[in-house]
C-alpha cells in the first residue's frame, strides 16, 4: 500500500456513496437537469483552485512543478487536447453516463462499467503506454469476475433497458479515451490544471445539451437536504474524486488506477444496503471478496513502463 493507494480509497468510497446520492436527488430534480448544474458548480470550484494554486507558486522565489501547478505555458497542441478531452472525458461521458443509469438498472450498469479496467489496459498496451504483466491481467479477470457475482445475476440486458444499456457502453468507451488521452498534458501540466480544464470546456456543451430539461425543471419543488446532495456530489465526485484520479494515472499509470473502479460497485453495494436496505447475500459477498483480491493482484504485479518513455502517460 501507498499513498496513492490511499487515495484511491478515498475516491473509490466518495464514488460508491455518490450512487445513492444521486438516486435519491433524481427523485426531486431530473437527471440531466442535476448533472448540468453539479459540473458548473465543480468546473467553478476547479477554475478558483487553480488560479489560487498559480498565485501560490508565483508567490515563490523560483516556481516548481508540483501536483497542482506547473511553470509550464501552453502551446496549440495542448489547446487541442484540452478541448477534445474535455468533450469526451467530461460532456459526452457525463451526458451518456446520467442518461443510461436514468434508463437502465443498476445491476447493468454497474456490471457494464467493471470492463472499464480491461479496456483501458488493452488500450494502453496497445498504445505502447504501459507494459502490462501477466498477474495483472489475472487480477483484472478475477475481479470482473466477482462484479458478475456482486450484480451480474441481476443484470438482463436488451429489451426495455437496451438504450440505456448502449449508452453506458458508450461512456466505458469516452472514460477510457479520456483516461489514456491525457498523457502528453500530464507529462507537461499539474491534474488539478488538466482535470479542471477539461471539465470546464466539457461543461459548457453539456449544459446547451441539458438546457431544455433545466428549463422544464421546478427547482422550487426540491427540498434544502436535496441541494446539499448537489453540493456534495459536485465538490467531493467531481473535484476531489476526479483530481485523484488523474494523481494515480501520473503516478501509477492508467492501467492499475483504472482496476480501482472495480471497488466502486461494491461499495455502492454497501451504502444502498445500509441506506436504502437492500439485502447482501453470501454470493454478493463473495463477488466483492474476488474483486478486491483482483486489485490486490494487480498492484502485486508493479508496473512496466513502456520502452518508448516519449508515450508514457506519466
Amino acid at each position: 500500500m501507498s499513498r496513492v493507494d490511499g487515495l484511491l480509497i478515498l475516491m473509490v468510497l466518495i464514488w460508491g456513496a455518490n450512487y445513492s446520492v444521486i438516486k435519491r436527488a433524481f427523485q426531486e430534480i431530473p437527471a440531466q437537469s442535476f448533472n448540468a448544474v453539479r459540473i458548473v458548480l465543480a468546473s467553478g470550484v476547479f477554475w478558483v483552485a487553480i488560479r489560487s494554486a498559480r498565485r501560490h507558486a508565483l508567490a515563490a522565489a523560483a516556481p516548481r512543478s508540483t501536483m497542482f501547478y506547473t511553470p509550464n505555458a501552453l502551446t496549440s497542441r495542448d489547446r487541442w487536447d484540452l478541448l477534445w478531452l474535455g468533450l469526451i472525458g467530461h460532456c459526452a461521458y457525463q451526458f451518456c453516463f446520467v442518461g443510461g443509469v436514468a434508463i437502465t438498472s443498476v445491476s447493468n450498469a454497474a456490471l457494464i462499467i467493471g470492463a472499464t479496467p480491461v479496456v483501458v489496459a488493452i488500450l494502453s498496451a496497445a498504445l505502447g503506454r504501459e507494459r502490462i504483466r501477466a498477474l495483472h491481467w489475472i487480477g483484472a479477470a478475477i475481479s470482473v469476475s466477482g462484479i458478475y457475482f456482486v450484480v451480474g445475476r441481476g443484470a438482463s440486458f436488451g429489451g426495455a433497458t437496451l438504450t440505456g444499456d448502449l449508452l453506458i457502453m458508450v461512456s466505458v468507451g469516452c472514460w477510457a479515451a479520456y483516461t489514456l488521452g491525457a498523457g502528453r498534458l500530464m507529462a507537461r501540466h499539474s491534474p488539478l490544471y488538466v482535470t479542471g480544464m477539461t471539465m470546464a470546456i466539457g461543461a459548457v456543451p453539456y449544459v446547451l445539451l441539458a438546457l431544455p430539461a433545466i428549463l422544464r425543471t421546478d427547482w422550487s419543488a426540491a427540498r434544502p437536504i436535496t441541494y446539499l446532495m448537489l453540493v456534495l456530489s459536485a465538490l467531493l465526485a467531481l473535484n476531489v474524486a476526479y483530481l485523484i484520479w488523474y494523481v494515480a494515472v501520473k503516478k501509477i499509470g492508467p492501467a492499475r488506477t483504472s482496476v480501482y473502479s472495480n471497488v466502486v460497485p461494491i461499495v455502492a453495494m454497501a451504502f444502498a444496503a445500509l441506506i436504502l436496505g437492500e439485502s447482501l447475500p453470501r454470493e454478493k459477498l463473495l463477488g466483492a471478496a474476488a474483486v478486491l483480491g483482483g486489485v490486490f493482484l494487480t498492484r502485486l504485479g508493479g508496473r512496466i513502463p513502456a520502452r518508448d518513455k516519449s508515450t508514457q502517460s506519466s
